[in-house]
């Protein structure tokens, strides 16, 4: 039975929220991935998914969500935290760990510091406390390629700023001929999820998480910069940090192993 998964929506006011499921554990896992959701939703790809956590399924009921289908304008990190807690809260998940990647992470921070009482433990993955100014110039630069609809650029620039160079290496041929099969038809969504980004800070309230932290980052993260692991350990009272040397935003590729430290974490 570990084996089940599940394509499914839940309603969000006048929309929609696009999640999977796998795995028949009785604890939850409810993983939230980055701003690559607001180009491409997790409808359908359960299946495609469920290969990272093939060791949780026995253990775990793993989720991931997308964001809303339709977001309004000025539409927050914290707003998307809100309306995570009532997804999942209509699905019965009333106590979960929360894997944050990258934006995911932004969100998770924010459930575990408006909702404690449904986080078990939490992962924060390549992601940071604010949009410092590592963050504004990335996410400000995808904004200009977005509006411009220059899709290849964009797909390009984000691989660079996501991997090692010993992988852009193997791969770079690879991600201009992704880009002709991932081009949405409109970006309005990855723009939302984007604008939110610039606007996030969450670090006066981090000393509102007390669950257990893991933290995980590259060494060379030119995404979010480098700074987060020693500003979330400052904040936040209970955590763990991982570094990977050498890796950067693309670590949970790239690194072989990402999936079962974190499982470790979970399980301890």
């Amino acid at each position: 039975m570990a084996g089940s998964v599940k394509n499914g929506s839940v309603k969000i006011g006048n929309t929609q929220m696009y999640y999977v499921a796998f795995g028949t554990g009785k604890r939850n896992l409810v993983a939230l991935p980055g701003l690559s959701d607001g180009l491409a939703t997790v409808k359908g790809k359960a299946l495609f998914i469920k290969g990272d956590y093939k060791k949780y399924l026995n253990d775990f009921t793993v989720y991931m969500f997308s964001r809303k289908n339709e977001m309004p304008q000025g539409y927050s990190i914290r707003d998307m935290a809100e309306d995570q807690v009532t997804a999942m809260k209509s699905l019965g998940i009333t106590k979960s760990s929360v894997l944050g990647v990258s934006q995911g992470g932004m969100i998770a921070q924010y459930i575990a510091i408006n909702h404690p009482e449904i986080m078990d433990k939490l992962i924060l993955a390549v992601t940071t406390p604010y949009a410092n100014n590592v963050v504004k110039t990335a996410v400000s630069g995808w904004i200009e390629m977005a509006k411009n609809g220059d899709h290849v650029t964009l797909m390009v620039d984000t691989a660079e700023k996501m991997y090692s160079e010993q992988y852009m290496k193997k791969n770079k041929k690879m991600f201009p001929l992704m880009a002709r099969f991932t081009k949405p038809k409109t970006y309005e969504r990855f723009l939302r999820n984007a604008y939110a980004i610039l606007d996030f800070d969450a670090r006066n309230e981090l000393s509102k998480i007390q669950c257990p932290t893991f933290i995980v980052s590259g060494s060379d993260d030119k995404t979010v910069g480098n700074d987060a692991p020693k500003e979330f350990s400052q904040g936040i009272i209970d955590t763990k940090v991982y570094i990977y040397e050498g890796l950067g935003h693309g670590t949970f590729t790239e690194a072989k192993d990402f999936y079962d430290r974190i499982l470790a974490f979970l399980k301890k």
